[in-house]
């Protein structure tokens, strides 16, 4: 998730601002969503539930309302056919997501991060639920005052990317971080496990968690291992059918590959596109007592 330079410094050193095309990208986004609303547009009778359903994942109604261009999405396509500034995932990366997104939605999508293609995530979930994990309270207020629709909190992270390798090795000698029984709520006995996110974060089942935040890439940052971990803990706990989708972006750091390895593990990895990794984790009701990932994480 990136924040504008004027803004934040620090970005220029940490990824590339914008991809090499910008406005080529800009407007490939932005013909894509109006695209799909022309076409819906153009569909009648069965044909028309027929497209509509395969873009909202619901099968349950067929009332006109459902099947209606939301507010959001009709600003998401003005705010991107409008902007240089385009979304800091590559097309074949939000492909990804996109892919899941259309046939789960109206969903649970909670996202680490909150930038300039928060707008785009939030308009792919129409009528579901996203929310949006950010941790710094200028950036939040900076980006939900030019698109208010956004439901963003600000979390304060308690760890620093310096001590990674240091929670790695020591995790596994504190109870409340180990499975079985691990949770998030209360659980301030475990540096890694966000125990301090809202109520609502914590309450929730979420069908999508996408990682892309805090930020990871100098040593007082918060790094992404509270994150990963949490979300690993999240989909475990799951009690509604069906998997979680987990996606980590900048798996080239060591960081983050190395706690998605140790967490969101290698055999729920399903597929991989340059910097993002997709997981799909089952829960843990779907595991046998004698699974070895009743009692740890992979």
């Amino acid at each position: 998730m990136k924040k504008p330079q004027n803004s934040y410094t620090e970005v220029k050193s940490h990824r590339p601002y914008i991809a090499e095309k910008p406005w080529f990208i800009a407007v490939l986004i932005a013909a894509s969503f109006t695209a799909a609303l022309l076409i819906a547009g153009s569909f009648t009778g069965s044909s028309s539930r027929s497209f509509l359903c395969s873009l909202t994942g619901s099968y349950q109604t067929s009332t006109a309302e459902d099947y209606t261009t939301t507010p959001t999405q009709l600003e998401t396509i003005l705010h991107y056919a409008t902007s240089r500034v385009v979304p800091q995932q590559s097309i074949d990366e939000i492909t990804l997501s996109f892919d899941v997104l259309k046939t789960l939605a109206p969903c649970n999508f909670l996202v680490f991060g909150l930038g300039h293609d928060s707008q785009m995530w939030n308009s792919l979930n129409p009528r579901g639920t996203t929310i949006f994990l950010e941790e710094d309270p200028k950036w939040v207020h900076a980006v939900v005052q030019g698109a208010p629709y956004l439901r963003a909190y600000v979390v304060k992270y308690p760890t620093q990317l310096k001590e990674a390798d240091k929670l790695l090795s020591f995790y596994k000698k504190e109870k409340e971080c180990m499975p079985p029984d691990v949770r998030l709520k209360g659980n301030t006995r475990c540096k890694l496990a966000l125990s301090m996110l809202p109520e609502e974060v914590l309450n929730k089942e979420w069908d999508v968690i996408m990682i892309d935040a805090p930020r990871g890439y100098f040593a007082e940052a918060p790094g992404r291992m509270g994150a990963i971990f949490s979300a690993a803990v999240m989909a475990r706990g799951r009690t509604r059918p069906g998997v979680t989708h987990v996606y980590l972006h900048d798996v080239d750091r060591k960081v983050e590959k190395t706690y998605a390895e140790e967490f969101l593990c290698k055999k729920y990895l399903v597929k991989g596109v340059q910097r993002l990794w997709h997981f799909e984790i089952p829960p843990l009701s779907n595991r046998s007592s004698s699974d070895a990932a009743a009692s740890s994480f992979c």
